[in-house]
């Protein structure tokens, strides 16, 4: 495998993020969910104005995986009130972790995971958080491997349907 970098993203790169988020999205859930609903989260939640806004805020940050100047998976963090649940100031939320499917297999979630992890200990958080689709098996066995332990359950909107996301947890450990 060629060499992969991660880079933080800015508003110049929206189009190269609205892109990634929409297709890696739809590879990952079009398949489990109606079309008119992932049609609908796909044009609400990938808005050219929406991704703007949340790049432009200080509280959240996007992360590109990149091959030969080839994007092929993002992480969303979020700090701080930007949390999309816990407002807790010692903790990060990371909000999305996606990879092309083409590239999953390959340790491209564990660098972005692995960065994310790497930002909340240089901020000197206590703890990490996140949510994930209750069937989404790979993504929880991914996490589970990671340390992270569950906690809660919230809904989660995808168009007309109510989902139910699993919410978990790492303490981060400094000696």
């Amino acid at each position: 495998m060629q060499h992969i970098t991660i880079r933080k993203i800015t508003g110049a790169d929206v189009i190269e993020l609205q892109r990634i988020g929409k297709q890696t999205f739809s590879e990952t859930f079009a398949s489990v969910n109606s079309e008119e609903n992932m049609r609908e989260y796909l044009s609400i939640g990938f808005a050219k104005e929406k991704l703007l806004i949340e790049l432009n805020n200080q509280n959240s940050e996007f992360y590109f995986a990149e091959v030969n100047g080839k994007i092929i998976g993002y992480l969303k963090i979020n700090m701080g009130s930007t949390q999309t649940e816990i407002k807790d100031e010692q903790a990060l939320e990371i909000e999305r972790i996606y990879v092309l499917k083409e590239y999953q297999g390959k340790q491209i979630g564990q660098m972005l995971y692995n960065k994310a992890i790497e930002l909340a200990r240089a901020m000197q958080l206590k703890y990490v958080w996140l949510g994930v689709w209750e069937e989404n098996l790979r993504a929880i066995r991914f996490y589970e491997k990671n340390g992270f332990k569950t906690f809660d359950k919230h809904v989660f909107r995808l168009g007309s349907d109510e989902q139910t996301d699993i919410m978990m947890k790492l303490e981060l450990k400094y000696s």
